[in-house]
């Protein structure tokens, strides 16, 4: 008889144990969803939000109509919704409602057993200290397919883990962006390299650009021309007041400094037909500006070189 009771103790308890996992799951990966009108077509801005115990985290963009299946988004009027999302990394469930096309309501998060070690497989560890499968739930938002990871895998690519995963889904790197680039000659294959060149806007087109103008700028140097708007654009309207194939950190410097299209068509307004690039920088530097030229001339100062205007400038003389 005791050892019936304690048998059927341990089952209840076992029954317990797994109840309280499964809600503790739960309770990790569950929150609420938001739903309103894009104004990109055939799109919507999908959100979740998070309710952990440390806090909330959000998830926003606009996703495809088409991700929801059994919804109808043209339908006017209150409907009561659920659906569901299924990912390679798991399912994220959904039930609320909508209100001609937006609404609201909640989810639950059920990770695929099984994804872990898919992912182990193709050398993409996926542990996280903070929670088993918070890694596993943002890969399911993101979308990082076993697909996905199997392509990038064969791009060979450096600096390579399961977090820069993500970062290609945030950001939009794939296979179409890399082997664009590497058509033009880019041999690249950093992956921080990869998603700085989409967050500061380096492309394929405009390496083109800068391959026909003569120019072989290496990853850092196309960063720091996007960082700071040294763009093929830009730099056909400085070609324009008769700079052409400046040397492309002087050109950096230009947007750093203020040495501007408008700025070089009033010195040379002024008689100063083509400073020297390096005089431009430093006339930015010490502020001699074309107002001030003029100043100078209506003061009876005329003849000046830049060198001059400068030093004046070093030394206080307004």
């Amino acid at each position: 008889m005791r050892m019936r009771r304690a048998s059927a103790y341990l089952a209840f308890a076992s029954c317990i144990l797994v109840f309280v996992m499964k809600n503790r799951a739960a309770e990790n990966h569950s929150g609420d969803w938001t739903i309103s009108k894009s104004d990109a077509p055939g799109k919507v801005e999908f959100s979740l939000i998070e309710h952990r115990r440390g806090g909330t985290s959000s998830h926003e963009s606009d996703w495809p109509a088409s991700s929801f299946q059994g919804v109808d988004f043209s339908k006017a009027g209150r409907q009561d919704v659920h659906f569901t999302i299924t990912r390679d990394a798991g399912k994220i469930e959904c039930e609320g409602f909508l209100n001609d096309g937006e609404g609201a309501g909640i989810f639950h998060f059920q990770p695929d057993a099984n994804y872990p070690r898919e992912m182990q497989a193709l050398g993409f560890s996926i542990d996280d200290e903070k929670d088993d499968d918070e890694k596993q739930f943002t890969m399911a938002v993101m979308d990082v397919s076993l697909e996905f990871a199997r392509q990038m895998k064969n791009e060979h690519l450096s600096n390579f883990d399961a977090d820069k995963l993500i970062a290609f889904r945030i950001f939009r790197v794939d296979v179409a962006f890399i082997e664009a680039l590497r058509a033009e000659g880019l041999k690249i294959s950093d992956a921080d390299k990869l998603v700085a060149f989409r967050i500061h806007g380096v492309s394929a087109e405009m390496v083109h650009s800068l391959h026909q103008d003569g120019y072989s700028p290496d990853e850092d140097m196309l960063i720091a021309m996007r960082i700071h708007g040294a763009t093929p654009e830009w730099m056909a309207e400085i070609k324009k007041r008769g700079y052409d194939h400046i040397d492309l950190e002087k050109l950096i410097a230009f947007r750093i400094h203020g040495v501007s299209p408008e700025f070089i068509q009033k010195l040379q307004g002024l008689g100063y037909s083509h400073p020297d690039p390096d005089e431009l920088i430093a006339m930015r530097i010490h502020n001699v500006t074309p107002e001030y030229i003029s100043d100078m001339r209506s003061r009876g100062i005329h003849d000046l070189s830049i060198d001059q205007l400068v030093s004046m400038r070093i030394h206080g003389i307004d």
